[in-house]
């Protein structure tokens, strides 16, 4: 795979600095060579994912990654695109779609193909849509976040400046919205475990 780069690359601007394996310390190959981009080789039977993306964002100041990938499942995409990948490059598009994303890449820009960026467009409102608490207004979700931390109504009252009634008010309209009956479903909710219902 590294002699199929190199020819690509051969003659280009670009240059291969260092090559690193599955497992290998990625960030003491950044300090040592400091690469502008990192090309990251999901096509590899021995691939680790997107392990060294994700380890180079929480690194803080890191290069620009592009995705060498032969398909993508939705669950990949959207963490790429999460953890802010810079270029993916598909199997189909061929060897000169990916000298075209590393140019582009090198310019500060995005190269992430049309039809990907859609898809993980699609799923990130597709999960936003599949919380429910997303569907409470402002007022609503600070009620439900000083339920799941245990606050009784009048306390929630007091810190939020309303009425003991008021909150009652809003909390009935919270349980009707969610589809819940209990405080004990909405503090679930909020916490994110799905309330156990009997059957």
């Amino acid at each position: 795979m590294r002699e199929r780069i190199e020819t690509i690359l051969r003659g280009t601007e670009f240059e291969i600095v260092i090559a690193i394996g599955p497992g290998d310390p990625i960030d003491e190959a950044l300090h040592a060579y400091d690469p502008d981009i990192c090309l990251l080789d999901m096509r590899a039977p021995d691939s680790t994912g997107l392990h060294p993306l994700i380890q180079l964002r929480h690194s803080g100041d890191a290069p620009a990654v592009v995705l060498l990938v032969y398909g993508i499942d939705d669950d990949t995409l959207l963490s790429a695109v999460t953890h802010r990948v810079e270029g993916i490059v598909t199997e189909e598009d061929g060897n000169g779609q990916l000298l075209d994303t590393l140019r582009t890449v090198a310019r500060g820009e995005k190269s992430i193909p049309n039809d990907l960026l859609h898809r993980a467009l699609e799923l990130a409102i597709r999960g936003r849509a599949a919380n429910p608490l997303e569907t409470l207004a402002r007022r609503e979700r600070e009620i439900a976040e000083e339920v799941a931390r245990g606050a009784r109504n009048r306390e929630i009252g007091e810190r939020l400046g309303m009425s003991e009634g008021t909150v009652k008010v809003y909390l009935y309209a919270i349980y009707r919205k969610l589809g819940i009956k209990t405080r004990t479903e909405l503090a679930l909710l909020v916490h994110g475990r799905p309330p156990v219902r009997e059957s």
